[in-house]
């Protein structure tokens, strides 16, 4: 999902035209964990408006202070079953959700013993479904300036780009903002600032259309 990796991603690339081209994006998988964060959560569209989904990890001393690889997930609760039951009352009647359910369930069911493990399979899964070429790297030290190892190349740091704390004006800066098809639209009207599953959900293999358009 979009928003489980906020904060983690360095994207590096020429003309911003150009950014549904194949380009490099750095997920930042050395920095430490920060709570409060789109690390370990979601917004979603529900049948009573947008609400949150978050995946509990085990907390020991010094947790913000643990490198977000070593950050583990907390499955001593029936959250995952809780999260699936949401899933499918908020998406049951969507164009596509029965076309991609089960991959992404599967995902959750498969238990991923660390947090950024879980995040990456998320990430990967929707970029394959909604057709975004990019090819995906980790970074391999933390540099607060962004920089990765390749400095030849303009990057471009978006670790910190959104937050769940914070107004996400991204899109409305550089009038891109537009809406889709969504389910309880016509009850609560468009809603943005959500997890990409809403738009594969809604939008099926029209997701990349609508993403070239932005």
């Amino acid at each position: 999902m979009a928003q489980e990796m906020e904060g983690l991603i360095s994207r590096r690339g020429g003309d911003s035209s150009l950014e549904l081209s194949p380009s490099v994006v750095y997920i930042e998988a050395c920095e430490n964990y920060q709570k409060q964060s789109y690390r370990n959560r979601c917004r979603f569209y529900a049948a009573d408006g947008v609400q949150a989904l978050s995946f509990p990890i085990v907390h020991e001393a010094g947790t913000h202070k643990l490198p977000i690889s070593e950050i583990k997930v907390d499955y001593s609760t029936p959250w995952i079953q809780q999260h699936k039951r949401a899933i499918i009352s908020a998406y049951r009647t969507s164009a596509y959700f029965e076309y991609y359910q089960d991959e992404l369930f599967e995902i959750l069911d498969s238990r991923p013993e660390k947090l950024f493990d879980l995040n990456l399979a998320l990430i990967r899964f929707f970029i394959e479904k909604t057709g975004i070429k990019v090819d995906l790297r980790l970074t391999s030290d933390y540099s607060p300036q962004g920089l990765v190892e390749d400095a030849s190349v303009r990057c471009e740091d978006l670790r910190e780009i959104i937050h769940p704390k914070r107004p996400n004006t991204l899109l409305a800066s550089m009038d891109l903002e537009k809406p889709y098809f969504q389910v309880f639209a016509r009850k609560y009207g468009f809603k943005s600032d959500l997890s990409v599953m809403d738009l594969l959900f809604n939008e099926g293999p029209d997701s990349i259309l609508f993403l070239k358009k932005l």
